[in-house]
């Protein structure tokens, strides 16, 4: 990322049509709206909804934590290509994921929020460490290496 990146305020980032930074499209969206975002860090929060794909009587499934997280770091990409590279969407594949520890899945009409910080970029490879909270509990911790087409 640039080093001139300028932290945008919390009301701008809930103001962007996450839409226009997904390569994904309904139904397939997992997240919400991005809430923030520096050099290193950045953070999503999502309302679970019964219609979601992954909602299993009743709560997010793991696929669907897992996704939400991918689909997080692509919120990141999208925005640094549209607002400071001025490129359009790239598309990323889930490399890795290692050390995923699942406490609890949350259910219908919670809100979560994923906070993934960037340990590492290399060749177009993202290491990142993650977790989703809900209500003040840690409910996944993870790192994920997502590679970009």
């Amino acid at each position: 990322m640039k080093s001139d990146f300028k932290q945008p305020t919390e009301a701008f980032l809930r103001g962007i049509d996450i839409h226009t930074l997904l390569p994904q499209q309904e139904p397939f969206v997992m997240v919400g709206c991005l809430i923030q975002i520096d050099e290193k860090s950045f953070a999503t929060e999502t309302l679970v909804k019964a219609e979601n794909i992954f909602v299993d009587e009743g709560y997010l499934s793991a696929s669907g934590l897992i996704e939400n997280i991918a689909q997080t770091c692509a919120a990141r990409i999208g925005f640094v290509n549209k607002y400071i590279l001025q490129k359009g969407i790239q598309i990323g594949f889930i490399g890795a994921v290692r050390n995923l520890e699942i406490l609890s899945l949350p259910q219908v009409g919670q809100t979560i929020t994923t906070k993934v910080e960037v340990v590492e970029e290399v060749f177009g490879m993202t290491l990142a460490k993650a977790t989703v909270t809900c209500e003040g509990e840690t409910l996944v911790t993870t790192e994920m290496k997502i590679a970009l087409k």
